[in-house]
Parts: structure tokens; C-alpha cells; sequence
């Protein structure tokens, strides 16, 4: 019985995780249509600044940096925080 409630922890956490993830948006990776799609206050013009700078500087280290890019501010931010990732690939 132990047995059997540890492996359905083990399931509802694999499962809850994969919803917590599904929602977020990588701003390394995702293409202009995603991210003025699914970004709160951004459309297809801060979408376009916002891949025109990661391709400049080599992509985002951290989500913090969006604030850098023309037309982002600390309020989109900070509507955004919940849903976005800067992964990094490590090339080494």
C-alpha cells in the first residue's frame, strides 16, 4: 500500500509539472507570431524587436534582460513574468 501511494505522488507530480510548464513561452526560442500571440502587450512590432535583439546579443540570459529591447518596459515584465523562460543552450 505504501508502494502504490509514493508511485501516485510520483505520477500526480509528473503530470503537474507538464501543465506548469505548458504554458510558458521560451523568448530564445519562440518565432515573432508566438510571442504576440501569447505575450500580454506585445504585438507583431515588439515581437519583431524582441527577436531582433536576441539575435544581436546571442540570445536572452535572463528574462530580466527583456527590459532592454525597444518598447519593453518593467510593466510588460512584470505581466509576463509567470509565463516566460530564457533558456540557454549550453554548447560546451
Amino acid at each position: 500500500m505504501r508502494y502504490l501511494r509514493q508511485l501516485l505522488l510520483l505520477a500526480f507530480l509528473c503530470v503537474s509539472s507538464q501543465f506548469a510548464l505548458a504554458g510558458t513561452i521560451d523568448i530564445n526560442s519562440a518565432n515573432a507570431e508566438v510571442l504576440a500571440a501569447e505575450l500580454h502587450g506585445v504585438g507583431a512590432k515588439k515581437a519583431a524587436e524582441i527577436i531582433k535583439y536576441r539575435e544581436a546579443n546571442g540570445g536572452f540570459k535572463s528574462i530580466e534582460e527583456l527590459i532592454n529591447v525597444k518598447g519593453i518596459g518593467g510593466t510588460i515584465l512584470e505581466k509576463n513574468r509567470g509565463r516566460i523562460v530564457a533558456g540557454v543552450d549550453d554548447e560546451e
